[in-house]
């Protein structure tokens, strides 16, 4: 699997949008269409709600993209920083969104952001929202292990909309799925995990799980579920 595949796929779907689409840019959309402001304030409440976010917290939002959602969680707490690994997303993120020093976005792996940044950035909480899927197996348990050793003071993660193998013949029917594509993270989706895949993915990295599901009205509630993480 290439990570440039899934460079290559994020950085064409933002470009092909209108630049003041920020959620069609992250593909927050149904059919095409981008998501309204009923959906938004959903996920932002789920979040605020999982992270127990408070006006005293720093939060670091990976795979931020477009800073659109992050400015959103960033106005409920002290400020923070967002990472994430694509030029075009990020320049949007940065022109329309950041306010330093309290509020700025990052270029960078989340790897390697994670593996070399300092660690007086005094962050409490963390976030993943939408992308946990699309980073190769090996990432996702980097990430996971580094923000449990390295990052101490980070006390609640969230990580939003996994994709549940329990729920796969949901979203494909018969004839649009392709066997082990489950398991691909530069698919569409990326990889799906079930509930006790991820407690287990959890238990090994340092932390315990609870799962979390969104009201039905949420256009992807059927299919996914969300995590939040507090150290074990």
């Amino acid at each position: 699997m290439s990570r440039g595949k899934i460079y290559q796929a994020v950085e064409a779907r933002a470009r092909s949008r209108d630049p003041a689409d920020f959620w069609g840019q992250v593909g927050r959309s149904v059919r095409g269409k981008s998501v309204d402001e009923s959906q938004i304030a959903m996920l932002v409440e789920a979040v605020v709600s999982g992270l127990e976010l408070n006006a005293d917290d720093i939060l670091l939002d990976l795979c931020c993209a477009n800073g659109a959602l992050s400015d959103r969680f960033f106005a409920r707490c002290k400020g923070g920083i967002g990472v994430d690994f694509s030029d075009y997303l990020i320049d949007i993120a940065t022109r329309n969104f950041a306010q330093p020093p309290l509020r700025s976005y990052v270029l960078a792996d989340v790897g390697e952001y994670l593996r070399n940044a300092t660690i007086n950035a005094g962050f409490t909480k963390a976030l993943c929202y939408g992308s946990f899927a699309v980073l190769p197996p090996a990432l996702a348990r980097d990430v996971l292990t580094i923000l449990r050793q390295r990052f101490v003071s980070v006390r609640r993660v969230f990580v939003g909309n996994v994709p549940d193998k329990s729920r796969l013949h949901d979203f494909f029917d018969p004839s649009s799925y392709t066997p082990g594509i489950e398991s691909d993270p530069s698919s569409a989706i990326g990889v799906w995990r079930s509930v006790e895949e991820f407690d287990q993915l959890a238990a090994a990295t340092g932390w315990r799980s609870e799962v979390r599901r969104m009201p039905a009205a949420y256009y992807s509630a059927h299919y996914r579920f969300d995590v939040v993480l507090t150290p074990a």
